[in-house]
C-alpha cells in the first residue's frame, strides 16, 4: 500500500510540476506575443486618435470654407453675367 501511495503521490507532483511549467511558457508566450504586436504597431506608422481628429477638424473647416468661397463666386458670376447682358 506504501508503494501505491508513493506512485500516487510522485505522479501528484508530477503533474504539479507539469502545470507549473505550463504556466511559465503561458506567461512566456504571452510577454512575447505583447512585445512583437507592440512593435508591429510601431513600425506601422499610425496616428493617434488626437491627431487623427485634429486633421478631420481641419478638413472640415477647408471643405466649409470651399464651400462658402464657391458660393460667392456663384454670385459673383451671376452679377458680371447681368452686367454683360445690360452693356
Amino acid at each position: 500500500m506504501t508503494q501505491s501511495n508513493r506512485i500516487l503521490d510522485d505522479f501528484s507532483r508530477l503533474v504539479t510540476d507539469m502545470a507549473g511549467a505550463a504556466q511559465g511558457l503561458r506567461r512566456e508566450a504571452e510577454t512575447v506575443a505583447r512585445g512583437q504586436m507592440e512593435r508591429f504597431l510601431r513600425e506601422m506608422d499610425l496616428v493617434t486618435r488626437e491627431e487623427f481628429e485634429a486633421q478631420r477638424d481641419l478638413a472640415v473647416a477647408a471643405r466649409e470654407e470651399a464651400d462658402r468661397l464657391a458660393g460667392r463666386l456663384a454670385d459673383l458670376e451671376s452679377r458680371i453675367a447681368a452686367l454683360e447682358a445690360k452693356a
